[in-house]
C-alpha cells in the first residue's frame, strides 16, 4: 500500500478560465518544471497552467522550487508501492482529483505502465535527453558520449507503451565538443530542454483547447 503527502498550497485556478490544467512529474532538481511554470505564466495566450507537481522522492529538489513558485505538490514515494502498476494507479487518482488534462514527465525517473498511459491518451508527454530514436532508455547522455557522436540533443514526445518510442513533438540539436565532459554536455542539453519543453507543452495545450488533442505539434 502506498502513501502520499500532499501540499494543497494556494487555491487552484478556476477551470472556467479556459487554461489547460497541467501536472508535472519529476524526480530530481526540477529545473524543467520551473521553466515550464514560468513559461505558462508568461504566455499571453493563457493556454496552460501548472496546477500540480508530483514527485517520487522526498528529497527531490523540485519540491523547493514548487514551494517558491506557489505550485501545490504531492509526494508519491515509489518505494512505498508494491509495483509500478500500484504507483501509477495512485498517480491517476491524484491527477483525476486535480482535474488534470495534460501530464508532463520532466525528469520522472520511473518507467510508466499502461494504467497511466491509457488514462491520458495523447496527453502524456515526456522529455528525453537525446535525439530520439537515438539513445533510448536510461543514461542517454552517457550512451551518446560512449558512442562518440558529434551531436545529440533532447526530445519532447508523447508517451506510448514502448519506451521512448512515441510521436516526436519537438527536438533540439546539441553539438558534442571534442573532449567534452558529461557535466558540460548535460548543462548544454538542459538549456535546450528549458526552451523546447515549454514550447511543446503550450502548443499541445493550444490543440487541447481547440478539441484536437491527438497527434504531433511539429518539431523545433
Amino acid at each position: 500500500m502506498g502513501h502520499s503527502l500532499s501540499s494543497d498550497g494556494p487555491e487552484l485556478p478556476d477551470p472556467s478560465d479556459g487554461r489547460v490544467r497541467v501536472a508535472v512529474l519529476a524526480s530530481g532538481g526540477g529545473s524543467n518544471f520551473e521553466a515550464l511554470v514560468q513559461a505558462c505564466r508568461a504566455d499571453g495566450h493563457r493556454r496552460a497552467e501548472v496546477v500540480r507537481l508530483i514527485v517520487n522522492r522526498p528529497a527531490a529538489g523540485a519540491l523547493a522550487r514548487a514551494d517558491r513558485l506557489g505550485v501545490p505538490t504531492c509526494l508519491l514515494d515509489h518505494r512505498r508501492f508494491a509495483s509500478r502498476e500500484e504507483l501509477d494507479e495512485a498517480l491517476v487518482a491524484r491527477l483525476q482529483q486535480d482535474a488534470v488534462e495534460l501530464v508532463v514527465m520532466a525528469g520522472w525517473m520511473r518507467i510508466v505502465t499502461s494504467r497511466l498511459i491509457q488514462a491520458f491518451p495523447g496527453r502524456l508527454l515526456n522529455l528525453h535527453p537525446s535525439l530520439l530514436p537515438a539513445f533510448r532508455g536510461l543514461d542517454a547522455i552517457g550512451q551518446a558520449l560512449a558512442a562518440g557522436v558529434s551531436e545529440t540533443g533532447c526530445t519532447v514526445h508523447e508517451v506510448v507503451e514502448e519506451v521512448d518510442a512515441g510521436p516526436v513533438l519537438a527536438q533540439a540539436v546539441v553539438s558534442v565538443l571534442p573532449g567534452e565532459s558529461r557535466e558540460s554536455l548535460e548543462q548544454r542539453i538542459h538549456r535546450e530542454e528549458h526552451r523546447i519543453l515549454p514550447e511543446a507543452v503550450l502548443a499541445r495545450a493550444g490543440l487541447l483547447r481547440c478539441g484536437a488533442g491527438q497527434g504531433g505539434v511539429g518539431q523545433g
